[in-house]
């Protein structure tokens, strides 16, 4: 008989690849709007960039403050159920945006029970065309709402799951591959959404798209159990999961326990939790303006729209270059085996050398007067840098907390990086209208220019500045283990 021991299953990895599937399904929902505003939307509800900036901040701040809670709620609930809550409530409110036009020919003409052609010809026939604008405008901020309130679940829910699944020195590599989702959502996003909005209307892109999420709870329903519990994992591979002598003793946290209930007022007490925050609220915004102005930004500076093959092949290059970021997980696994460095300084070694890569966004719109292309592909390599800054970001939370506390205070970072987005979001809409309106002028740019080459010059610096202040804060490794 043979003594060779069983070998070792790999079940962890089709975990992460669900987490995969789930964060491409809400990038693909976060990115409906961006895409069919413009020029689905605008000619139906009239639409300025204020009001459009006003829609995309209310999800950030909603997000932002959904964050807080939802990190705290996927600890009580625990990973399955808590992620199983958060795709089912933002799966519903992706399709609720579907429904905003039969909302306002309700309020507006008394004509509710429509379907969505009869509900655009209404509207059509309504001459006060502010108040259309001000009334579809309220509505879609309450559908962003529930959408912003269900999606905050996602990050939380990944990262404690990465932490169950995965010893440390491979969970940045882990949160890089499911972070690049967020990649393969925004890249699928041009191709699918203006195809869907074209053929069945701007409403069937968001009901599409939304019923996604129902189809992943079902696996995730019959997929996801504690490495402990899940009969896919052999003794070889969780033995492989626990190396990590600081995990062993909570490796199989109970549900609910009271060892879950860590107040927020004590996680604010770790200079740890103030790094995260801050490098979080320094970088989300730069990101989350990619996503939602740069259909937008094309459209405006260079007349292309998302629905012509110009303005989808230039999306889908952009993101096409973001899948980059996985490269993102690999380096600090490198200087960790390699360079002998501890999982918290090869971290941030590697995040030093992202932070210096959106400076090249500086150069975006300067190089835009030669070739759209040419702002296109920096965009992409800066969003590349940030992903791959993401995936690290996201892992020093399980290198410094215990578990029992990975959602919690991934939750208070993500509100503070709602908050940043929520700045960024709002402050751009009104810089472009008034750059628009009045054709200002800065460094030589003239109108919407002059805003977008503001905006891009504050992203480029925005990583090297939360770098410095993460250093400061937590200069070398220290993990916490009093909670």
């Amino acid at each position: 008989m043979s003594n060779t021991a069983p070998k070792m299953t790999n079940y962890r990895w089709s975990i992460c690849t669900l987490l995969f599937f789930a964060t491409t399904i809400n990038y693909l929902d976060r990115q409906v709007l961006s895409l069919t505003w413009k020029d689905f939307i605008v000619p139906e509800f009239h639409w300025t960039d204020t009001q459009y900036g006003l829609i995309t901040a209310s999800f950030s701040i909603f997000y932002a403050i959904s964050m807080l809670f939802a990190g705290r709620f996927i600890d009580w609930m625990d990973t399955k159920k808590g992620f199983m809550w958060a795709i089912f409530v933002w799966s519903i409110g992706a399709c609720l945006h579907a429904y905003c036009g039969i909302a306002t020919s309700g309020i507006l003409a008394g004509e509710w029970f429509v379907g969505f052609e009869r509900a655009r010809e209404v509207i059509g026939t309504l001459d006060n065309v502010a108040k259309v604008a001000n009334v579809s405008v309220v509505l879609f901020i309450f559908a962003r709402l529930v959408l912003a309130v269900g999606e905050a679940g996602n990050f939380p829910g990944a990262i404690k799951a990465t932490a169950e699944y995965f010893p440390k020195k491979d969970r940045a590599f882990s949160t890089s591959i499911f972070n690049a989702g967020a990649t393969v959502g925004a890249l699928a996003a041009p191709v699918l959404i203006p195809n869907l909005a074209k053929a069945w209307g701007w409403e069937a892109a968001f009901i599409v798209i939304g019923a996604m999420g129902f189809v992943w709870m079902g696996f995730w329903q019959f997929m996801y159990h504690k490495p402990h519990a899940n009969k896919h994992v052999n003794a070889a591979e969780l033995e492989y999961i626990h190396q990590d002598p600081v995990d062993v003793s909570t490796a199989a946290d109970g549900v609910g326990s009271a060892q879950g209930k860590i107040s927020f007022m004590r996680c604010l007490s770790y200079r740890q939790t103030w790094a995260f925050a801050v490098g979080k609220f320094m970088t989300d915004g730069v990101w989350w303006f990619f996503l939602f102005w740069t259909p937008a930004y094309l459209s405006s500076v260079y007349g292309i729209k998302s629905s012509d093959p110009a303005g989808q092949a230039a999306i889908f290059v952009l993101y096409a270059i973001t899948l980059l970021s996985i490269i993102g997980g690999w380096l600090p696994t490198f200087f960790v085996e390699k360079k002998g460095m501890n999982p918290y300084a090869g971290r941030m070694k590697a995040m030093l050398i992202f932070a210096f890569i959106p400076l090249l966004a500086l150069a975006a719109q300067p190089l835009g007067r030669y070739s759209f292309w040419l702002p296109v592909i920096i965009i992409g390599i800066a969003g590349a840098a940030h992903q791959a800054w993401s995936a690290n970001i996201f892992s020093t939370v399980g290198d410094m907390f215990p578990k029992k506390a990975i959602a919690t205070i991934t939750g208070i970072g993500g509100m503070a990086g709602g908050i940043g987005s929520f700045l960024i979001n709002i402050s751009s809409g009104v810089l472009f209208d008034h750059a628009g309106n009045t054709q200002m002028v800065f460094m030589g740019f003239h109108g919407r220019e002059a805003g977008y080459f503001i905006v891009f010059s504050l992203c480029g610096v925005a990583y090297l500045i939360g770098w410095t202040i993460m250093r400061a804060l937590v200069p070398h490794y220290k993990p916490i283990t009093d909670l």
